[in-house]
């Protein structure tokens, strides 16, 4: 059969249109076999001649129809980006989105055998040549089509070579509309934290509208009564001392702490935090130190931004530890002593803090996290060992 292609293209070349037309018709209606087996070579020869618009039509008709035909085919890998291309755009394409995803990370990956096969072991660079070798066919992924599910297992992982525009607006999309965590614990309604020396407490209900720009993944905690606050960390006792803190002991002020982020709920990822409370204003991070008694946290007066200008001045943000087995007054209260480096806004962090006094990276279940005092008066921790986050929450002080 080579030598049938070979005397095509010569035909064509000799502008033999005749003998072109019936050895076109020849292989399509005697050698499907042999033509899907080397659909490469077939597509690749048809295309390159506008003249043989049999081969073509052929070819397009297998991709629309069989799809799998060449997504599974030996030669899958070797095809060129312009094949994988057409494919990905052909509207007719009898394949689910997220298995299309698939093949073109498979093909990104085989063009690429110098990368792990699994991305958690993906370093930056990594992540940066798979990310060059399908810039072209990203764009083309019709993500919107997959469930949060597909998202999350087959997307999420891979986040680092998507733009960032698209991922954010992706993250937004999915939960937004269709994320619905299995299991999700109804938010209890908490009180509203004054300090403890205060002789009265006011009781507020408040509803609050998340703002439409934002995902809606905030659930609102109300106040109803002097007992609860809407924490799987910590108590009513840790506010109160907390909100101390806030107010540097100013006993006629008063706080109510809203519950805007938990990662068990919402993800326990830096781009998903920072997606969720870009903006958002006097924050306290409460974070559950993962196979440890330890509580750490911080105050952030400013707000929360992703636009990687690393660092924020503040005068008035702390970090702080807590044991969970201990009482409250077994704490560690670090205020900041180098403002300039006060909040950490990378945007491959969580909520951070210093210049390494307080930091989640990346996925934070993945020793990603640690505490190494540089920019606030004293260490949280004993260790400088990098950690992983069981449990953290964000509450707006308001």
């Amino acid at each position: 059969m080579a030598d049938v292609i070979k005397t095509l293209v010569a035909a064509n070349e000799l502008e033999l249109q005749e003998l072109v037309n019936h050895l076109q018709s020849y292989l399509i209606k005697n050698n499907t076999t042999w033509l899907e087996k080397n659909f490469n070579l077939i597509y690749q020869t048809s295309f390159e001649y506008d003249s043989l618009l049999e081969l073509q039509n052929y070819c397009s008709d297998i991709i629309s129809k069989k799809p799998e035909k060449i997504f599974n085919s030996l030669n899958f890998s070797s095809i060129p980006e312009k094949i994988l291309i057409s494919l990905i755009q052909n509207d007719n394409l009898k394949m689910n989105e997220v298995q299309v995803w698939k093949h073109v990370l498979k093909w990104g990956l085989d063009q690429n055998p110098g990368l792990p096969s699994d991305p958690e072991s993906f370093s930056l660079e990594d992540f940066s040549i798979l990310k060059d070798t399908l810039q072209h066919c990203i764009p083309l992924i019709k993500f919107d089509d997959f469930t949060s599910k597909e998202f999350l297992e087959n997307v999420f992982p891979y986040r680092e070579i998507l733009p960032e525009k698209l991922f954010i607006d992706l993250l937004k999309l999915f939960l937004d509309h269709d994320h619905k965590p299995i299991d999700q614990p109804e938010l209890e309604e908490t009180e509203e934290i004054k300090p403890k020396t205060q002789i009265s407490e006011k009781i507020e209900t408040e509803s609050t509208n998340v703002p439409t720009a934002e995902p809606q993944i905030f659930n609102e905690i109300r106040t109803t009564h002097t007992t609860v606050i809407n924490s799987n960390i910590i108590t009513i006792e840790h506010a109160r001392l907390i909100s101390e803190w806030i107010n540097r002991l100013d006993v006629n002020a008063s706080y109510e702490f809203r519950l805007i982020y938990r990662g068990s709920v919402n993800g326990f990822d830096s781009l998903m935090f920072r997606a969720a409370c870009q903006n958002q204003a006097r924050t306290v991070t409460i974070i559950k130190v993962k196979n440890s008694d330890e509580i750490l946290g911080g105050y952030n007066p400013s707000v929360w931004k992703s636009n990687n200008s690393n660092y924020d001045t503040t005068y008035d943000s702390f970090i702080f530890s807590f044991n969970k087995n201990q009482g409250i007054e077994n704490h560690i209260l670090s205020r900041v002593r180098n403002s300039k480096f006060a909040i950490s806004n990378h945007n491959g962090r969580g909520p951070s803090f210093g210049d390494g006094d307080l930091i989640l990276r990346g996925s934070f279940g993945f020793n990603n996290c640690l505490c190494k005092r540089a920019s606030y008066d004293k260490p949280i921790r004993k260790s400088d060992m990098k950690f992983s986050v069981e449990e953290f929450e964000v509450f707006q002080i308001v």
